[in-house]
Protein backbone atom coordinates (compact mmCIF):
# COMPACT_ATOMS: atom_id res chain seq x y z
CA UNK A 1 0.00 0.00 0.00
CA UNK A 2 2.88 2.34 0.91
CA UNK A 3 4.57 1.57 -2.44
CA UNK A 4 1.41 2.39 -4.38
CA UNK A 5 0.98 5.68 -2.53
CA UNK A 6 4.60 6.67 -3.23
CA UNK A 7 4.19 5.93 -6.93
CA UNK A 8 1.00 7.97 -7.04
CA UNK A 9 2.74 10.95 -5.45
CA UNK A 10 5.64 10.70 -7.90
CA UNK A 11 3.26 10.47 -10.83
CA UNK A 12 1.33 13.50 -9.65
CA UNK A 13 4.56 15.44 -9.28
CA UNK A 14 5.70 14.62 -12.80
CA UNK A 15 2.25 15.45 -14.22
CA UNK A 16 2.13 18.83 -12.46
CA UNK A 17 5.62 19.71 -13.71
CA UNK A 18 4.84 18.84 -17.32
CA UNK A 19 5.01 21.69 -19.91
CA UNK A 20 1.24 21.74 -20.36
CA UNK A 21 0.83 22.83 -16.76
CA UNK A 22 3.88 25.13 -16.44
CA UNK A 23 3.12 28.68 -15.40
CA UNK A 24 3.16 31.31 -18.16
CA UNK A 25 5.63 32.45 -19.32
CA UNK A 26 8.10 29.59 -19.41
CA UNK A 27 10.09 30.72 -22.45
CA UNK A 28 11.04 33.96 -24.25
CA UNK A 29 8.36 36.26 -25.69
CA UNK A 30 8.58 38.03 -29.06
CA UNK A 31 7.33 41.60 -29.34
CA UNK A 32 6.58 42.58 -32.95
CA UNK A 33 7.11 46.25 -33.82
CA UNK A 34 5.58 47.15 -37.22
CA UNK A 35 7.98 50.02 -37.93
CA UNK A 36 11.72 50.32 -38.51
CA UNK A 37 14.43 50.03 -35.89
CA UNK A 38 15.59 53.39 -34.58
CA UNK A 39 12.24 55.15 -34.94
CA UNK A 40 9.92 56.39 -32.23
CA UNK A 41 7.68 53.33 -32.19
CA UNK A 42 10.73 51.07 -32.03
CA UNK A 43 12.09 53.06 -29.07
CA UNK A 44 8.78 52.77 -27.20
CA UNK A 45 8.60 49.06 -28.02
CA UNK A 46 12.08 48.35 -26.68
CA UNK A 47 11.36 50.24 -23.47
CA UNK A 48 8.13 48.29 -22.98
CA UNK A 49 9.97 45.03 -23.76
CA UNK A 50 12.58 45.73 -21.10
CA UNK A 51 9.89 46.47 -18.54
CA UNK A 52 7.87 43.36 -19.38
CA UNK A 53 11.01 41.27 -19.20
CA UNK A 54 11.58 42.43 -15.64
CA UNK A 55 7.95 41.91 -14.64
CA UNK A 56 7.48 38.51 -16.28
CA UNK A 57 10.93 37.10 -15.58
CA UNK A 58 11.60 35.98 -19.14
CA UNK A 59 13.35 37.58 -22.15
CA UNK A 60 11.13 39.77 -24.34
CA UNK A 61 12.78 40.13 -27.75
CA UNK A 62 11.82 42.92 -30.16
CA UNK A 63 11.44 41.95 -33.82
CA UNK A 64 10.85 44.68 -36.42
CA UNK A 65 8.46 43.51 -39.13
CA UNK A 66 8.25 46.45 -41.50
CA UNK A 67 6.61 47.15 -44.83
CA UNK A 68 3.42 48.38 -46.51
CA UNK A 69 2.83 51.19 -44.02
CA UNK A 70 2.73 48.85 -41.04
CA UNK A 71 0.51 46.22 -42.69
CA UNK A 72 3.24 43.56 -42.64
CA UNK A 73 3.88 43.89 -38.91
CA UNK A 74 0.25 44.10 -37.87
CA UNK A 75 -0.57 41.08 -40.02
CA UNK A 76 2.25 39.14 -38.35
CA UNK A 77 0.75 39.96 -34.95
CA UNK A 78 -2.66 38.67 -36.00
CA UNK A 79 -1.31 35.52 -37.69
CA UNK A 80 0.87 34.37 -34.78
CA UNK A 81 -0.09 31.48 -32.50
CA UNK A 82 -2.38 32.77 -29.72
CA UNK A 83 -0.21 31.30 -26.97
CA UNK A 84 1.04 34.55 -25.46
CA UNK A 85 4.58 34.13 -26.78
CA UNK A 86 4.07 36.57 -29.65
CA UNK A 87 2.69 39.99 -28.81
CA UNK A 88 2.72 43.25 -30.74
CA UNK A 89 2.95 47.00 -30.40
CA UNK A 90 -0.02 48.10 -32.48
CA UNK A 91 -0.18 51.66 -33.80
CA UNK A 92 -2.97 53.98 -34.93
CA UNK A 93 -2.72 52.74 -38.52
CA UNK A 94 -4.48 49.47 -37.59
CA UNK A 95 -7.73 51.47 -37.52
CA UNK A 96 -7.25 52.77 -41.08
CA UNK A 97 -6.19 49.88 -43.32
CA UNK A 98 -9.58 48.44 -44.21
CA UNK A 99 -11.14 51.81 -44.91
CA UNK A 100 -8.12 52.88 -46.97
CA UNK A 101 -8.26 49.62 -48.93
CA UNK A 102 -4.66 48.70 -48.15
CA UNK A 103 -5.48 45.57 -46.13
CA UNK A 104 -8.44 43.68 -44.69
CA UNK A 105 -6.81 43.48 -41.26
CA UNK A 106 -8.48 45.45 -38.45
CA UNK A 107 -8.24 45.84 -34.69
CA UNK A 108 -10.84 43.04 -34.43
CA UNK A 109 -8.16 40.56 -35.51
CA UNK A 110 -6.24 41.32 -32.32
CA UNK A 111 -6.79 41.11 -28.57
CA UNK A 112 -6.30 44.42 -26.78
CA UNK A 113 -4.00 44.25 -23.75
CA UNK A 114 -3.43 47.93 -22.96
CA UNK A 115 -2.86 51.38 -24.46
CA UNK A 116 0.56 52.74 -23.48
CA UNK A 117 0.87 56.03 -25.37
CA UNK A 118 -1.17 58.81 -26.92
CA UNK A 119 0.28 61.86 -28.67
CA UNK A 120 -2.40 64.47 -29.19
CA UNK A 121 -2.39 66.54 -32.37
CA UNK A 122 -1.76 70.24 -31.93
CA UNK A 123 -3.17 73.06 -34.10
CA UNK A 124 0.05 74.88 -35.08
CA UNK A 125 0.18 78.02 -37.23
CA UNK A 126 2.81 80.61 -38.08
CA UNK A 127 3.41 83.39 -35.56
CA UNK A 128 2.67 85.75 -38.47
CA UNK A 129 -0.81 84.24 -38.89
CA UNK A 130 -3.82 86.48 -38.36
CA UNK A 131 -5.37 83.62 -36.40
CA UNK A 132 -4.98 84.06 -32.67
CA UNK A 133 -7.64 81.57 -31.60
CA UNK A 134 -9.34 78.47 -32.93
CA UNK A 135 -12.72 80.09 -33.58
CA UNK A 136 -11.32 82.77 -35.88
CA UNK A 137 -9.30 80.11 -37.71
CA UNK A 138 -12.31 77.87 -38.27
CA UNK A 139 -14.46 80.79 -39.41
CA UNK A 140 -11.81 81.84 -41.94
CA UNK A 141 -11.23 78.30 -43.21
CA UNK A 142 -14.97 77.75 -43.65
CA UNK A 143 -15.38 81.05 -45.51
CA UNK A 144 -12.44 80.37 -47.85
CA UNK A 145 -12.44 76.71 -48.96
CA UNK A 146 -9.22 75.71 -50.67
CA UNK A 147 -7.31 78.82 -49.62
CA UNK A 148 -5.40 77.27 -46.72
CA UNK A 149 -3.15 74.21 -46.86
CA UNK A 150 -1.65 71.93 -44.22
CA UNK A 151 1.47 69.76 -44.05
CA UNK A 152 3.61 67.65 -41.73
CA UNK A 153 2.61 64.11 -42.83
CA UNK A 154 1.79 61.87 -45.80
CA UNK A 155 -1.83 61.87 -46.96
CA UNK A 156 -3.92 59.55 -44.78
CA UNK A 157 -1.50 59.51 -41.84
CA UNK A 158 -2.78 59.63 -38.26
CA UNK A 159 -2.32 63.38 -37.78
CA UNK A 160 -3.98 64.06 -41.14
CA UNK A 161 -7.04 62.01 -40.21
CA UNK A 162 -7.18 63.53 -36.72
CA UNK A 163 -7.22 67.09 -38.02
CA UNK A 164 -9.53 66.26 -40.94
CA UNK A 165 -11.93 64.67 -38.45
CA UNK A 166 -11.78 67.79 -36.30
CA UNK A 167 -12.66 69.96 -39.32
CA UNK A 168 -15.47 67.61 -40.33
CA UNK A 169 -16.95 67.67 -36.82
CA UNK A 170 -17.07 71.45 -37.06
CA UNK A 171 -18.94 71.57 -40.34
CA UNK A 172 -15.93 72.05 -42.62
CA UNK A 173 -15.30 69.78 -45.59
CA UNK A 174 -11.82 68.33 -44.83
CA UNK A 175 -11.03 68.35 -48.56
CA UNK A 176 -11.26 72.13 -48.44
CA UNK A 177 -7.88 72.17 -46.65
CA UNK A 178 -5.50 70.44 -49.08
CA UNK A 179 -2.44 68.55 -47.89
CA UNK A 180 1.09 69.31 -49.03
CA UNK A 181 2.58 65.88 -48.21
CA UNK A 182 5.78 65.63 -46.21
CA UNK A 183 7.66 62.87 -44.44
CA UNK A 184 7.13 64.17 -40.94
CA UNK A 185 6.62 67.37 -39.02
CA UNK A 186 10.09 68.89 -39.56
CA UNK A 187 9.71 69.48 -43.33
CA UNK A 188 6.13 70.51 -42.69
CA UNK A 189 7.29 73.26 -40.34
CA UNK A 190 9.84 74.38 -42.93
CA UNK A 191 6.95 74.72 -45.40
CA UNK A 192 4.98 76.65 -42.77
CA UNK A 193 7.88 79.03 -42.15
CA UNK A 194 8.23 79.58 -45.91
CA UNK A 195 4.56 80.50 -46.19
CA UNK A 196 3.62 77.52 -48.34
CA UNK A 197 1.06 76.19 -45.86
CA UNK A 198 -1.01 77.70 -43.07
CA UNK A 199 -1.32 74.76 -40.65
CA UNK A 200 0.88 71.96 -39.33
CA UNK A 201 -0.97 69.48 -37.11
CA UNK A 202 1.68 67.64 -35.07
CA UNK A 203 2.52 66.51 -31.58
CA UNK A 204 3.52 69.39 -29.33
CA UNK A 205 7.05 68.02 -28.72
CA UNK A 206 7.64 68.12 -32.48
CA UNK A 207 6.69 71.81 -32.48
CA UNK A 208 9.06 72.77 -29.65
CA UNK A 209 12.04 73.99 -31.77
CA UNK A 210 9.82 76.25 -33.88
CA UNK A 211 7.87 77.46 -30.85
CA UNK A 212 11.10 78.31 -29.05
CA UNK A 213 12.33 80.14 -32.15
CA UNK A 214 9.10 82.19 -32.13
CA UNK A 215 8.25 80.94 -35.62
CA UNK A 216 5.18 78.96 -34.58
CA UNK A 217 2.24 79.45 -32.22
CA UNK A 218 -0.08 76.71 -31.09
CA UNK A 219 -3.77 77.59 -30.93
CA UNK A 220 -4.93 74.43 -29.14
CA UNK A 221 -4.36 70.72 -28.67
CA UNK A 222 -6.77 67.90 -29.54
CA UNK A 223 -6.67 66.39 -26.06
CA UNK A 224 -9.18 65.84 -23.27
CA UNK A 225 -6.98 67.88 -20.91
CA UNK A 226 -4.00 70.22 -21.09
CA UNK A 227 -0.64 68.49 -21.43
CA UNK A 228 1.54 68.76 -18.34
CA UNK A 229 4.59 69.78 -20.37
CA UNK A 230 2.64 72.51 -22.21
CA UNK A 231 0.30 74.11 -19.67
CA UNK A 232 -0.03 77.27 -21.78
CA UNK A 233 -1.77 75.45 -24.65
CA UNK A 234 -5.56 75.14 -24.24
CA UNK A 235 -7.60 72.13 -25.31
CA UNK A 236 -10.00 72.43 -28.23
CA UNK A 237 -12.87 72.17 -25.75
CA UNK A 238 -11.54 75.15 -23.82
CA UNK A 239 -11.10 77.06 -27.07
CA UNK A 240 -14.49 76.50 -28.70
CA UNK A 241 -16.60 74.65 -26.13
CA UNK A 242 -16.67 71.44 -28.16
CA UNK A 243 -14.51 68.43 -27.27
CA UNK A 244 -12.08 67.06 -29.83
CA UNK A 245 -9.48 64.36 -29.20
CA UNK A 246 -7.18 63.09 -31.92
CA UNK A 247 -3.61 62.13 -32.67
CA UNK A 248 -1.54 58.99 -32.81
CA UNK A 249 -1.12 56.14 -30.32
CA UNK A 250 0.53 52.82 -29.49
CA UNK A 251 -0.69 49.82 -27.50
CA UNK A 252 0.14 46.20 -26.73
CA UNK A 253 -1.95 43.47 -28.38
CA UNK A 254 -1.89 39.72 -28.89
CA UNK A 255 -3.35 37.47 -31.61
CA UNK A 256 -7.06 36.78 -31.23
CA UNK A 257 -7.78 33.69 -29.15
CA UNK A 258 -5.19 34.09 -26.41
CA UNK A 259 -6.40 32.62 -23.09
CA UNK A 260 -7.89 34.90 -20.45
CA UNK A 261 -5.23 33.86 -17.95
CA UNK A 262 -2.40 34.87 -20.27
CA UNK A 263 -4.11 38.14 -21.29
CA UNK A 264 -4.70 39.07 -17.66
CA UNK A 265 -1.11 38.34 -16.68
CA UNK A 266 0.20 40.41 -19.57
CA UNK A 267 -2.15 43.27 -18.72
CA UNK A 268 -1.11 43.31 -15.06
CA UNK A 269 2.58 43.33 -16.00
CA UNK A 270 2.05 46.02 -18.62
CA UNK A 271 0.15 48.26 -16.21
CA UNK A 272 3.09 48.11 -13.80
CA UNK A 273 5.55 48.94 -16.60
CA UNK A 274 3.56 51.96 -17.80
CA UNK A 275 3.34 53.31 -14.24
CA UNK A 276 7.09 52.86 -13.61
CA UNK A 277 9.46 55.80 -13.35
CA UNK A 278 11.71 54.16 -15.94
CA UNK A 279 8.93 54.28 -18.53
CA UNK A 280 7.51 57.69 -17.65
CA UNK A 281 10.98 59.28 -17.52
CA UNK A 282 11.89 57.79 -20.90
CA UNK A 283 8.65 58.97 -22.49
CA UNK A 284 9.05 62.45 -21.02
CA UNK A 285 12.60 62.80 -22.33
CA UNK A 286 11.55 61.68 -25.80
CA UNK A 287 8.47 63.89 -25.78
CA UNK A 288 5.95 61.03 -25.94
CA UNK A 289 2.66 61.15 -24.06
CA UNK A 290 1.95 58.44 -21.50
CA UNK A 291 -1.64 57.19 -21.53
CA UNK A 292 -2.84 53.97 -19.94
CA UNK A 293 -6.07 52.23 -20.87
CA UNK A 294 -6.77 48.65 -19.68
CA UNK A 295 -7.86 45.98 -22.14
CA UNK A 296 -11.59 46.68 -22.24
CA UNK A 297 -11.18 50.44 -22.58
CA UNK A 298 -8.41 50.01 -25.14
CA UNK A 299 -10.72 47.78 -27.22
CA UNK A 300 -13.43 50.46 -27.09
CA UNK A 301 -10.84 53.13 -27.93
CA UNK A 302 -9.83 51.25 -31.10
CA UNK A 303 -13.46 50.66 -32.05
CA UNK A 304 -14.21 54.38 -31.82
CA UNK A 305 -11.04 55.28 -33.73
CA UNK A 306 -11.93 52.78 -36.46
CA UNK A 307 -15.39 54.26 -36.91
CA UNK A 308 -14.16 57.85 -36.83
CA UNK A 309 -11.36 57.17 -39.30
CA UNK A 310 -13.69 55.33 -41.67
CA UNK A 311 -15.98 58.36 -41.83
CA UNK A 312 -13.10 60.78 -42.41
CA UNK A 313 -11.41 58.56 -45.00
CA UNK A 314 -14.67 58.38 -46.94
CA UNK A 315 -15.11 62.14 -46.65
CA UNK A 316 -11.58 62.65 -47.97
CA UNK A 317 -12.17 60.26 -50.87
CA UNK A 318 -9.19 58.12 -49.85
CA UNK A 319 -10.97 54.77 -49.56
CA UNK A 320 -10.75 52.12 -52.26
Amino acid sequence: MKKITTLAVLAASVFAASPAFAEYPERPITLIVPWSAGGGTDAVGRTIAQGLQEQLGTPVNVVNRTGAGGVVGHTAMADADPDGYTIGLATAEITTYKSMGTSQITYQDLTAIGLVNFDASAFNVSTDSDWNDVKSALDDIKANPGKYKMSGFPVGAAYHLAFAGFLNDNGIDPQSVPVVPSQGAAPGFQELAAGGVAIVPSSLPEAVPMRQAKRVKTLAVLSDKRLDAFPDVPTIEEAIGKKAVGGTWRGIVTPKGVSDDVAQKLEAALKTVVASSEYTDFMSKRGFGVKWLPSGEFEEFMKNANESNAAVIKKLGLGQ
